[in-house]
């Protein structure tokens, strides 16, 4: 006896919804496309995976020789090194900086899916982010012995690795969302995403400690979101002195705010992504 199925209906979300659950219910698709993206990314290339940890070290060198040596910086991390001190900020820096090169061109880039076939369209800008997360697995795993080669112990507050993580992910992901739908859009933001990446890479306490900033200003300072992600992964890896509260509540703030904010925008702007693109 032959049968029927179903036809399945596909609908316009209702208006309050962002689609998390639909979201959900396909993240097995988010690791498919970040797994594309980290084999494209490093096909044919003779360090492969290996760039992963490259980029950060090669970052942390110019830091540790322009910065550290003629700025004098390199007396304001303690007892850390400054070169580690530099390499350990870089690792949740280049998971945002991926969030937001390339995540913000992703549904570009994936026009082709787009136009073709049905799914959360936020799995595309959110694919990056995981991509980055792989790279930062790949760094992080060379991490703990590079501090034991220079002296410095490890202490519990590893533990605390996944919460900084968490929020790297989470600020990577608010500004790929928001900045992915707006691309598509204004093409023009794209062309200056390289000269953000590069003022937002100076405003935030990669190659300095944010000590630095007057006490005063510290609240001020945490509302760039990537500041307080930065001091409170610094503070899980050393251990040392407890990153200033100002800049990290005020960074988590903004974190769910931008997080929030990018979710709804990219679900305003969804239904005309088949057209502008």
């Amino acid at each position: 006896m032959r049968t029927t199925r179903e036809p399945t209906v596909i609908a316009r979300r209702r208006r309050w919804s962002l689609g998390l659950f639909e979201l959900w219910r396909h993240r097995e698709l988010v690791w498919f496309l970040a797994v594309r993206d980290v084999k494209v990314r490093y096909k044919q290339t003779v360090f492969g995976v290996g760039w992963a940890v490259l980029q950060p070290a090669l970052g942390m060198a110019v830091f540790a020789l322009v910065i550290g040596r003629l700025a004098g910086l390199d007396h304001t991390t303690g007892s850390v090194p400054y070169p580690l001190y530099a390499f350990v900020a870089l690792l949740p820096w280049q998971l945002f900086a991926r969030g937001l090169t390339e995540g913000s061109t992703s549904l570009i880039t994936n026009r082709n899916l787009i136009t073709k076939v049905y799914f959360p369209r936020a799995a595309i800008p959110l694919a990056p982010v995981a991509a980055a997360v792989i790279d930062f697995a790949c760094a992080f795993g060379v991490l703990v012995p590079a501090m034991l080669l220079m002296g410095v112990q490890p202490g519990g507050s590893l533990l605390l690795v996944p919460v900084a993580l968490a929020g790297a992910c989470a600020v990577a992901a608010a500004v790929s969302l928001c900045l992915s739908a707006v691309v598509t859009v204004l093409k023009d933001v794209r062309h200056t995403l390289p000269l953000v990446s590069q003022l937002w890479l100076f405003l935030s306490p990669v190659a300095y400690p944010a000590v630095i900033v007057p006490e005063r200003w510290h609240a001020v300072y945490g509302l760039n979101p990537m500041a307080g992600v930065i001091e409170l992964f610094r503070w899980a890896v050393f251990a040392d002195a407890p990153p200033s509260f100002p800049i990290v509540a005020s960074s988590a703030i903004v974190t769910v705010l931008a997080l929030g904010g990018g979710l709804l925008l990219f679900h305003r702007l969804e239904p005309r992504f088949a057209d502008t693109v």
